[in-house]
């Protein structure tokens, strides 16, 4: 199997039944999450009922994208006592926000901690990633295999190293936090649906996540679809997307 699941769509908090930031890559039997914000792990657990994944992949440190990473520490550490750390790539800052959250069990014995590099191999996938403008350090991470290439932004203002993220790929998951017109000021740390599909020109699909609370989605879908030539989706918690 080799699909993508939406865990999460929210940024910020998550909306009533919904979760935040968080998604689960599978590729023929390996699995790799992005991001495990506010309310993916109950999802997460759904398919894991053990939290057995193979690698965790975080963006950046704001807990709308880590906070659940916590609570995944604490399923590994007493569903799982025995098994191997989970390798997790994160960015700088995020172990500490982890061990803030819980210091026992420690987050960094629980994982095998690595910081998320600029080139990188995990499991079956090669990553690259490319820094893009938020509040901390966030880097958009691109994962290729054979017959599989997909981008995620995490969170990102808009930026022309997108396209370099985005290129040839044939889905990219996109932070499209707002609607509408863009806000007139710099620097910028989320986009516009319309940013999104911008950024995301030479891909093949548009995953749309990461809106605010009480977005009416199918708004962000038809902004984006004007400046994007691909299909454009909206994220919905349990959407499966093929790859």
């Amino acid at each position: 199997m080799r699909s993508l699941t939406v865990l999460g769509s929210c940024g910020a908090w998550p909306e009533a039944g919904r979760a935040c930031a968080g998604f689960l890559v599978e590729y023929d039997g390996f699995r790799v999450v992005l991001d495990l914000g506010y309310a993916t792990l109950p999802r997460l657990l759904s398919y894991c009922p053990k939290g057995e994944v193979d690698a965790v992949v975080v963006t950046h440190q704001h807990p709308d994208h880590c906070v659940d990473v916590s609570a995944l520490a604490r399923v590994r550490y007493y569903e799982a006592p025995d098994a191997p750390p989970v390798p997790l790539h994160c960015t700088p800052g995020t172990l500490e926000v982890l061990r803030a959250l819980e210091p026992s069990p420690d987050p960094g014995e629980v994982f095998a901690v690595h910081e998320l590099a600029s080139t990188t191999r995990i499991g079956p996938f090669a990553v690259e990633t490319v820094e893009l403008p938020h509040y901390k350090t966030n880097l958009g991470v691109r994962l290729t295999a054979p017959g599989v290439s997909l981008a995620y932004t995490g969170d990102s203002g808009p930026s022309p190293l997108l396209h370099r993220l985005s290129e040839g790929t044939d889905l990219v998951v996109s932070d499209a936090t707002l609607q509408g017109e863009a806000p007139q000021t710099e620097p910028r740390y989320v986009m516009t649906a319309t940013e999104a599909a911008r950024g995301a020109r030479g891909a093949r699909r548009l995953l749309l996540t990461h809106f605010w609370p009480g977005s009416d989605r199918s708004i962000s879908v038809a902004e984006a679809g004007r400046e994007f030539d691909g299909e454009v989706i909206a994220a919905e918690e349990g959407l499966v997307v093929p790859l």
